[in-house]
């Protein structure tokens, strides 16, 4: 039950499919139990051992059930064979078996068939709430965690906690109803021999739950082992060309192989561990029935205290309980195994954002004065990148920030974008503070390109239009005119339909960055940041993408993020930063003439 109630409202929109499997398993158990005391009359029709009942029973309550029921049965035996002869009779009892069981299998169909939307429903929905939760959670969240373990949980983990939602309803209402039913029509037959069955039952319960102690916590062992290798696999496939160039097949295979290896070791004992469950469970069954074999055969050939029909019809119905027992103990294990992957699936989903928008978070649908960052302080982890840092950025302009590698340049790009938090000091557009605004309004102002151009194994058109989703085809064709892209995607086979690989390995560096900048373009934002846009690229591509650059820039709102001199020449300031301070700012030609750090730089050509 508490396994229920942590998935209490994913199960929640599928409640009707799963009253529906209770329903069915509540029948499903009824004529399991009465397919087997079905038996007791054939047997006693094939043996003549039936009591002859003449006169049709009268039916005078609830403690009289047994005996109505039984006489019933005698009378209609009876009647029938002095009737037509015993075959008939014989004929009669093997249809209402054949139409019991027949009746069984289908409500096992049914309830099988109505889980199955549950199921199905519940994994489809928690999927999506991972995937949800993962684009909503900061940044900083993935700098602690490996994306191989995030993909596990989204993918095995969900698929575990699917399987074991069969083995709770199995553990909860199918198996012990079944048992249930199939216990009182054994205390019907004979409460002497029921009680006797149920000295063995305590003692094979505390065997099995000692073999299922320690499940979950080495189902979590493997699962966390599945995330793992799985982020050695995505590593492996983000940096396969470092990989090969530096000859690190090996390292990473055997990184690989360790991983693996645990993975195996780990799940041959939780295997082996639920794979002990039904031998043993069948071994106490079968101690169980050679026990009662040995007492009440004593009752039927000594003390003539039931009859052969009713032992075998007692004994049917005890080996009924032998096969939901066996699917209790296994549905145990899988209860167990699916509570770890919840716990992990759960975990993702129940953390909480640093960067949740506020209750009355506000709107802002266009920029018209200024971005203010005043006094910031800024840390990711231990040491401030930003210190009491502030600037002025008005509408129209472009403040180029340049420095070496580490002064916190791109961390302002972060910032603004929201990615991340200041820890002191406030960032403002139009002077409301960022924080009070929804991401989604503040993004919506903004457009990003970055050194690495970030693209998906989708068509151009898709790529671009993330930009202005529902664009028309004019619309992308004229972006990718104003980012110097058209030239190329017109060539390609299928124009702007034309799919350009993962992450657009299709494409040279120029051809990508052109078309993130096409993105940008087609979106249209009053804000521009350009976080190293140029800096991974050749001469010729870099000409191609400053003109694209300069296209884009025009009347807008622009911060440049650079290290190389012509992507910031014409900027309306240059803002020089060293470890997280401004040392200069001014025009580029003012920066020369004061000989300071920033003309060193300029000299070194390089603004790393």
């Amino acid at each position: 039950m508490e396994y229920l109630k942590k998935l209490y409202k994913y199960i929640l929109p599928y409640k009707r499919f799963g009253v529906l499997n209770i329903v069915c398993n509540i029948f499903y158990a009824l004529f399991s139990t009465l397919a087997m005391v079905s038996l007791m009359p054939m047997i006693n029709v094939l043996f003549g051992e039936g009591q002859k009942v003449y006169d049709k029973p009268v039916y005078d309550g609830f403690n009289g059930l047994k005996s109505y029921v039984q006489d019933s049965m005698n009378y209609f035996i009876t009647t029938t064979t002095d009737t037509h002869g015993a075959q008939r009779s014989l004929l009669y009892m093997i249809v209402i078996i054949i139409s019991l069981f027949l009746l069984k299998n289908f409500f096992n169909y049914l309830a099988l068939f109505f889980i199955t939307f549950l199921r199905n429903g519940v994994l489809k929905d928690l999927r999506n709430a991972v995937y949800e939760k993962v684009t909503q959670l900061p940044i900083s969240y993935f700098s602690e965690q490996k994306k191989g373990d995030i993909i596990a949980r989204i993918s095995g983990d969900v698929n575990e906690v699917k399987n074991s939602l069969l083995a709770v309803l199995e553990l909860i209402i199918k198996e012990p109803l079944t048992i249930l039913f199939a216990i009182v029509a054994m205390f019907m037959i004979s409460v002497k021999l029921t009680i006797f069955v149920f000295i063995f039952i305590p003692i094979a319960g505390i065997i099995i739950s000692r073999i299922g102690k320690s499940l979950k916590r080495k189902s979590d062992r493997v699962q966390k082992e599945q995330g793992e290798f799985l982020s050695t696999m995505e590593e492996t496939l983000s940096g396969l060309k470092v990989i090969k160039a530096f000859n690190a097949e090996n390292q990473f295979g055997s990184k690989f192989k360790d991983s693996t290896n645990r993975f195996y070791r780990f799940s041959n004992t939780l295997l082996n561990r639920q794979n002990l469950a039904s031998p043993t469970s069948e071994f106490l069954g079968i101690l169980t029935i050679a026990a009662l074999l040995w007492y009440g055969g004593s009752m039927v050939l000594i003390d003539k205290t039931l009859s052969g029909g009713a032992f075998i019809g007692y004994m049917a119905l005890a080996y009924q309980i032998l096969t939901p027992a066996k699917a209790i103990s296994k549905a145990s294990y899988k209860v167990r195994a699916g509570n770890a992957a919840a716990d992990r699936v759960l975990q993702i989903i129940d953390t909480t954002s640093t960067l949740e928008d506020k209750i009355d978070a506000k709107e802002l649908s266009d920029f018209k004065t200024s971005i203010e960052l005043n006094n910031i302080n800024f840390k990711y982890e231990d040491e401030l990148v930003l210190k009491d840092f502030s600037l002025s950025i008005e509408k129209g302009k472009t403040v180029a920030l340049v420095g070496q590698s580490g002064s916190g340049k791109s961390t302002i790009a972060n910032l603004i974008m929201r990615f991340y938090d200041v820890n002191d000091g406030s960032i403002a557009i139009d002077g409301v503070d960022i924080r009070d605004l929804s991401k989604r309004s503040l993004r919506q102002l903004i457009g990003l390109v970055t050194q690495d151009s970030i693209l998906f194994n989708d068509s151009v058109k898709n790529n671009i239009s993330l930009g202005k989703p529902g664009s028309s085809d004019n619309e992308i064709i004229e972006a990718l005119k104003v980012a110097n892209a058209w030239e190329f995607v017109k060539d390609l086979p299928s124009g702007i339909d034309t799919h350009i690989g993962d992450a657009g390995n299709k494409l040279s560096g120029g051809q990508k960055q052109r078309l993130s900048i096409a993105r940008a373009v087609l979106k249209n934002p009053p804000i521009m940041i350009l976080d190293e846009a140029t800096s991974a690229l050749d001469t010729e591509s870099e000409r191609l993408v400053q003109e694209a650059l300069e296209n884009m820039m025009k009347n807008r709102t622009s911060i440049v993020i650079a290290h190389r001199l012509s992507t910031i020449q014409r900027a309306d300031r240059i803002v020089v930063m060293q470890k997280g301070k401004i040392v200069e700012q001014g025009k580029h030609d003012e920066l020369l003439s004061a000989a300071g750090t920033y003309r060193n730089l300029v000299e070194m050509q390089s603004f790393q």
